[in-house]
């Protein structure tokens, strides 16, 4: 009788068990947080930073990655320095050729032209006039690449858009396209 009764309980359990049980809900989170996200405002206070700032300093001393240091200043006198003192570094070659031809037609043939003759579209429809030929200016790769680091008069900055490599690389492609309009 003692074994009846322990089959009688243990199906009286599993039937309570199987009561309880709810197929649209987990019984158990582990981690709730991963199920149920904490909703957080943009500018909220938080004790996640010291003082209760938004965000954190990087620590002193650290530069982003892929940054590389530009010692000539945003001002005519460097870019005098860097037009007469700042060599590419790039080999020239077709790879950086091929780039820099791909960087010009995207960031710079709008305006310059596709020829470099600063016949691009946006002068074409008179949206910007006065845009220089490659040929009517005194360039070096060192001027190219300062005016693509900081702009020049109408021309903004394109630091944020093309970085070091991409810069020589574009330049390396304007004084090929200067020598075929000085040729010309």
């Amino acid at each position: 009788m003692t074994n009846k009764i322990k089959y009688i309980l243990l199906i009286f359990m599993s039937i309570m068990i199987q009561s309880c049980f709810d197929s649209s809900k987990p019984n158990y989170q582990y981690f709730p947080n991963m199920y149920e996200a904490v909703g957080y405002d943009a500018y909220d206070e938080s004790t996640a930073f010291k003082d209760g700032t938004e965000a954190q300093l990087p620590v002193e001393g650290t530069i982003p990655r892929g940054w590389m240091p530009y010692e000539y200043e945003d001002t005519n006198e460097g870019y005098d320095l860097a037009k007469l003192n700042l060599k590419n570094p790039l080999k020239q070659n077709d790879e950086n050729l091929k780039t820099g031809k791909e960087l010009y037609g995207v960031y710079c043939a709008v305006c310059h032209g596709s020829k470099g003759d600063g016949q691009g579209i946006l002068m074409t429809r008179e949206k910007f006039l006065g845009i220089p030929s490659y040929a009517d200016r005194e360039i070096t790769d060192g001027s190219i690449y300062h005016v693509l680091m900081y702009g020049k008069n109408l021309m903004g900055s394109h630091a944020s858009l093309v970085d070091y490599k991409e810069r020589w690389q574009i330049s390396q492609y304007v004084m090929t396209l200067r020598e075929e309009l000085i040729k010309k």
